[in-house]
């Protein structure tokens, strides 16, 4: 819907109901992405698209529809072999679209999606329309239950859009979460046969992975296929230049005083989400004793994960690349890291704020 912001803005200033379509479903091939929206006015004027043409007809009567009755519609659009006339993609994929009316009272929470110049989600029940426009680590229209806010928010820091069923019984929730955000960010110092394996990882997870080295004949393209991007830098003098927000990952592989000590006394004073250093006991031993002499607080060393990753026996590269993928799964979602067998209460929880 964000990509209707000129048009709707002024829709909100004239206080003006609306019908909203979004594609919130697509398989085979689809000519729009989930998010893609079409809204039309009291008086019939249409704005956006949401298939490039082929069911735009068939929408527009289902959101006069909605305007008319102010109840929400979810309908499926796919191509028919047996009706070459049947209202349906030529293309041959499926969309399923959801329609809903938007009064003022609920402009402010869409103006949320609109405006926002943080990463922000739309949450919407499939079942009644509801909205509730949501934020790292805030609110905003109806309250949702804390379960799907949790996922909700889980959704948003990978910049995920699409459908989720929540919980089961009486309290299962089909929701719509449509999600504006850039992937979260993923730095891996030390072109190492490790790092390869832990870049090809964040990847897995939905990061936006760099890999940075100050050693040029490393730090090359063709040995971290997987990254999106190889830096060749001083490692310190490359985090103090680049962007990193509360969703970032910092993974120190390097091992190596004389880019370790410098990296993580500007690491560990950023608010981001995860600091992770490699090296065995000793080297943890020696570079906490670095790092004090150069001044960082108590505190601020509790902030930093060393040595890097959980303990899960693991030997190989691939396997370290697990161990420390968990650690940063386990530490952004609030995880305990214990076996499931050994804990009791929710499996999934929402994340309270360390940092």
């Amino acid at each position: 819907m964000r990509d209707l912001a000129a048009e709707l803005l002024p829709w909100h200033t004239a206080g003006k109901t609306y019908a909203v379509a979004t594609v919130i479903g697509v398989s085979g091939s689809a000519p729009r992405p989930p998010g893609a929206a079409l809204a039309v006015d009291a008086e019939g004027v249409v704005i956006g698209s949401i298939s490039g043409g082929c069911v735009e007809g068939a929408v527009y009567e289902l959101c006069r529809e909605a305007l008319r009755t102010g109840q929400p519609v979810r309908e499926t659009f796919g191509y028919s072999d047996d009706d070459a006339f049947a209202v349906g993609l030529t293309c041959g994929g499926k969309i399923e679209v959801f329609v809903q009316t938007v009064t003022p009272a609920e402009h402010d929470t869409i103006e949320a999606l609109l405006r926002s110049a943080e990463p922000v989600a739309l949450v919407r029940d499939l079942n009644t329309g509801a909205a509730m426009a949501l934020g790292p680590w805030w609110t905003l229209g109806v309250k949702f239950d804390p379960v799907v806010v949790a996922e909700a928010r889980a959704m948003l820091d990978l910049g995920a859009t699409g459908v989720r069923v929540i919980g089961c019984g009486e309290r299962e929730l089909t929701v719509f979460v449509e999600s504006y955000v850039p992937p979260p960010r993923m730095i891996v110092f030390g072109a190492i046969d490790f790092a390869a394996a832990v870049t090809r990882m964040g990847r897995f997870l939905g990061y936006h992975v760099t890999v940075c080295d100050a050693r040029p004949v490393f730090a090359t393209p063709a040995r971290f296929p997987d990254a999106h991007e190889v830096v060749v830098g001083w490692p310190d003098r490359y985090l103090a230049r680049t962007t990193v927000d509360s969703r970032t990952v910092l993974c120190v592989l390097t091992h190596d005083a004389k880019f370790d000590i410098p990296l993580l006394e500007k690491a560990l004073r950023l608010p981001v989400a995860y600091v992770g250093a490699m090296g065995s006991r000793r080297t943890h031993e020696d570079r906490m004793a670095s790092l004090r002499a150069a001044g960082l607080s108590e505190a601020e060393l509790a902030v930093l994960h060393s040595p890097i990753g959980l303990d899960l026996g693991g030997r190989t590269a691939e396997e370290t690349a697990v161990a420390i993928a968990a650690e940063i799964v386990a530490v952004r979602r609030g995880g305990s890291a214990r076996p499931l067998n050994t804990t009791d209460g929710a499996i999934h929880r929402d994340l309270v704020p360390t940092r």
